[in-house]
């Protein structure tokens, strides 16, 4: 399952300008969780592989592109996915992680049960930070990775999914686009929840509901759902 995708075609990194933009765009907080990350490494916090300390996103990450979701926000996140008004939103469910970076929310919800993740990137750095931690966490067979631009999907050619982690660089409206990628594409099931992570709360676009807002510090968490068919 872990190959590049055959209809994407290479970006250059060396030229990629706006990838670079972003980047050097990128809030103190974010760039702060990514200084914190490279000194440590990141952990399963619970389910078959807690724990498991996985790869670092490493100082070659210079323009903090990657920024993990802190072991706090995750925790709490998860907590609200499988804990209350969602029932259990993560056994057995199919996982989109858009701006994948590191990987660390589709890693998170391999371990407490979700049957498959696909995880989206244009980054080669998070794809080989991606594979690498699959590698570790034993899951080639459930995992798919894409290098290709999130708020571009095209059309789903899989089954579609059911819980939907969105993580895009902050302040830029890309996970709105995005969004709407997804939806035209049927990349989504019906009722399918969004977490959308940001740094402010996020309205729900077209075609979505809005359920829910939580906030850690500088991270904004946004739950929205799928309208239903």
């Amino acid at each position: 399952m872990l190959s590049p995708d055959p209809e994407i075609v290479p970006v250059d990194v060396n030229c990629d300008l706006e990838h670079i933009m972003a980047g050097l765009e990128s809030s103190t907080m974010g760039f702060l969780n990514a200084v914190r990350t490279q000194s440590g490494k990141m952990r399963i916090i619970a389910g078959s592989r807690r724990g498991l300390r996985l790869a670092a996103v490493g100082k070659r990450d210079v323009l903090a592109r990657l920024r993990p979701t802190s072991d706090r926000v995750r925790e709490n996140l998860f907590n609200i996915l499988v804990g209350g008004t969602y029932g259990d939103a993560v056994t057995d469910s199919r996982v989109l992680d858009l701006f994948a970076g590191t990987g660390a929310l589709g890693f998170e919800a391999l371990s407490r049960g979700a049957q498959h993740v696909t995880f989206v990137d244009a980054e080669l750095s998070a794809h080989a930070l991606i594979r690498r931690n699959a590698s570790l966490m034993g899951a080639d067979d459930v995992v798919t990775l894409y290098r290709r631009n999130a708020t571009k999907l095209g059309s789903c050619r899989t089954e579609p999914f059911t819980l939907v982690f969105l993580d895009p660089p902050y302040g830029r409206d890309l996970g709105r686009i995005a969004l709407s990628s997804a939806l035209e594409g049927n990349w989504l099931m019906p009722n399918a929840l969004v977490v959308w992570e940001e740094s402010a709360p996020q309205a729900a676009p077209p075609g979505f509901a809005f359920r829910e807002h939580r906030s850690y510090g500088g991270t904004h968490l946004t739950l929205l759902q799928k309208a239903g068919a």
